[in-house]
């Protein structure tokens, strides 16, 4: 669909019913805030891994949608791209052996995709950015047949006037210009969700924050794009600029783009909504027949639709979702930051560190985010996706007022991160066996320097020093990363080359 076209789907009294139900939402959002109205912590929380699909030769397969017929299962839905599928696995109190119960739940659940995958010679593939994708791949008649994707990119590509440029310097240096968002799809995540009260949201999510960067750097798994190697986690940078729907001219006046870190620590839930809505043009304006302020003073409780559609196409790497069920509001953080795979196992590992340090840093009386500039926090993010394990982070230390020092990854998640996520997951009640189990793979990548990016980056360049050209050398990487992906041992424990 042309630019014009795309542009002139929504009318002006489109955009402006949208913007008036927008500013209802946010106003009912504040008042159930005040009211308390919110469900009580059940100490939940859900998993979401976005897949590839990639044959025997570890090329990607156009063909989520023959896939999923097969699959059957509304635990299996599309992603962006037909290489793309997602996996849902619903919510689990976090307790117990909940991460031994989620280990028995995905491996099953995907040994039975990947069954059903092969009946049409396909794979599915944990990864963060498979290394096979070419720029022939991502391209606009290969997303998803689906209204909302190609609405998005109709929305996107007419905000912006022209085609997305890709500039990502690295390792080595990518450019590319698309005419479509095509290559976001490349990007697949695992997303942590956690359930939280109102008054707890602000610790949480500051808390997530804090520690994007030692999230990465222990879980970067992307390190190609389209052939070339970039950052140890090229998500961000490959993500950012897919979806950015502002013009060079905009980017340098500051305007903020719709992948956002955001600037700021944050009081409250609310906080983070009023920005969305302050900051960012409306990309679908659809409208619902809701009344959210009128629902509220008749004793109910408001979908609020508009908004968490518009939270929707903001992507934050720590993003607040919004949802009602059997009546009842409830809020959640919604952890983005990680890439897939490489294993169950490491999935695993990457979200029991999440979880235990988040609660950890959540309950501190002198919290961190006091202690740290909020550009540190980010620019620790950057850091992290650049040099992934191999990055420097800088960290308060205890005692030091609000100074930072600036300490391998490495040292900072084995010294200081990894005993405050083991007490994290003893406050959720999770037990020692599954706690112990899981933070010793954050603790041995740690110790070997390895994690699925770097196994991927050693791989490559052992296959091109024995005589491999580029494409043939990325082709092995991936095969070999497929076997080893299958016998669920940890990345740190991966034999290098092809």
């Amino acid at each position: 669909m042309g630019e014009k076209v795309a542009a002139d789907r929504f009318a002006l009294s489109d955009r402006l019913r949208y913007r008036q139900k927008l500013l209802q939402g946010l106003e009912a959002l504040e008042l159930l805030l005040d009211r308390k109205r919110f469900d009580r912590p059940r100490n939940l929380m859900g998993l979401e891994i976005e897949l590839n699909l990639a044959d025997a030769e570890g090329m990607p397969r156009m063909m989520n949608a023959e896939v999923l017929e097969r699959i059957g299962s509304r635990d299996f839905q599309t992603e962006l791209g037909q290489f793309n599928l997602e996996a849902n696995i619903v919510p689990h109190r976090m307790a117990g052996r909940v991460f031994d119960q989620l280990s028995e739940e995905l491996r099953t659940a995907l040994a039975y995709a990947d069954r059903q995958a092969r009946e049409v010679d396909a794979r599915i593939v944990m990864i963060g950015i498979l290394p096979t994708l070419t720029s022939d791949d991502l391209v606009s008649a290969n997303l998803s047949a689906v209204d909302r994707y190609t609405l998005l990119n109709d929305q996107i590509m007419a905000a912006r006037g022209e085609d997305v440029m890709l500039d990502i310097e690295g390792v080595e240096h990518l450019r590319y210009a698309s005419d479509s968002i095509a290559p976001e799809a490349a990007c697949t995540s695992v997303q942590l969700h956690l359930q939280v009260t109102p008054g707890r949201f602000a610790d949480v999510w500051n808390a997530a924050q804090a520690i994007a960067g030692p999230q990465i750097a222990m879980g970067a798994n992307s390190p190609f794009v389209f052939g070339r190697e970039l950052w140890r986690e090229s998500r961000p940078p490959l993500f950012l600029q897919s979806t950015d729907t502002r013009p060079p001219e905009l980017a340098v006046q500051g305007v903020r783009p719709r992948t956002w870190f955001g600037e700021r620590w944050i009081d409250s839930a609310y906080d983070l909504f009023q920005e969305n809505v302050r900051y960012f043009p409306a990309l679908l304006p659809l409208c619902e027949d809701e009344e959210p302020l009128q629902v509220l003073e008749d004793g109910g409780v408001p979908e609020l639709l508009e908004l968490s559609l518009h939270n929707g196409t903001v992507y934050r790497w720590n993003r607040p979702v919004y949802g009602v069920v059997d009546g009842v509001p409830h809020l959640r953080v919604e952890n983005r930051v990680l890439p897939a795979g490489p294993t169950v196992t490491d999935v695993l590992a990457n979200a029991a560190f999440y979880y235990g340090l988040v609660r950890a840093l959540a309950d501190e009386p002198r919290p961190l985010w006091t202690r740290m500039p909020f550009p540190v926090a980010h620019e620790n993010f950057e850091a992290a996706c650049r040099d992934g394990i191999d990055a420097q982070l800088h960290w308060p230390r205890s005692g030091r007022g609000s100074a930072t020092v600036a300490l391998p990854a490495t040292r900072l998640v084995q010294d200081e991160l990894l005993p405050l996520a083991a007490s994290g997951l003893d406050a959720w009640g999770v037990e020692p066996a599954d706690r112990d189990r899981y933070l010793s793979v954050i603790e041995e990548r740690c110790r070997r320097r390895v994690n699925g990016a770097s196994w991927q980056a050693a791989t490559y360049h052992r296959a091109t020093d024995a005589g491999l050209d580029r494409e043939k050398a990325l082709a092995a990487v991936a095969r070999r990363y497929c076997e080893l992906t299958r016998t669920d041992e940890p990345v740190h424990t991966w034999p290098p080359g092809p």
